[in-house]
């Protein structure tokens, strides 16, 4: 038995100094994993959604150019932001911020193009003040805000 963990033991050094000199880097990413985002935005922009609602659906054909254009302009921003001592989270990040960024505007702006659009501001009104600036923002609705205010007194 000891005979047994011992060339176990002896297999599992083996295996950690083949693998010591692997390093691992999320950036760049591959096709496969550009082709499922550009895919993941097609569904995301044609389908109904919490973005749509708001904004619109965009015809599958309208969504395929733009997906590609989207995620071809973030990959070259966040290459950009690339550093030779980053393993990648970083510039992923970037990446995925660009992406997000460039799909909401995309969508901003058609919702502005076409009024008719279901769930779209239509062009000739004004958007509220509460509208503008909770576009940008993550925090709660103001309805929220004070509903948590007065269950916290």
């Amino acid at each position: 038995m000891a005979e047994a963990q011992q060339a176990q033991s002896e297999t599992s050094a083996t295996a950690a100094e083949k693998y010591s000199n692997v390093s691992f880097s999320i950036w760049p990413p591959t096709e496969r994993t550009r082709e499922a985002v550009r895919n993941r935005l097609i569904e995301t922009l044609s389908s109904p959604s919490i973005l749509s609602k708001r904004y619109g659906t965009v015809s599958r054909e309208e969504a395929v150019d733009a997906a590609k254009l989207i995620e071809e302009e973030a990959f070259e921003v966040a290459g950009k932001a690339a550093t030779t001592d980053d393993d990648g989270i970083e510039i992923l990040q970037v990446y995925s911020k660009e992406i997000s960024k460039r799909m909401l505007e995309k969508v901003k702006a058609r919702s502005g193009d076409s009024a008719a659009a279901p769930g779209a501001t239509p062009a000739n009104e004004a958007p509220s003040k509460a509208e503008e600036e909770d576009a940008g923002s993550t925090a709660p609705p103001q309805s929220e805000k004070t509903e948590s205010v007065a269950d916290d007194e």
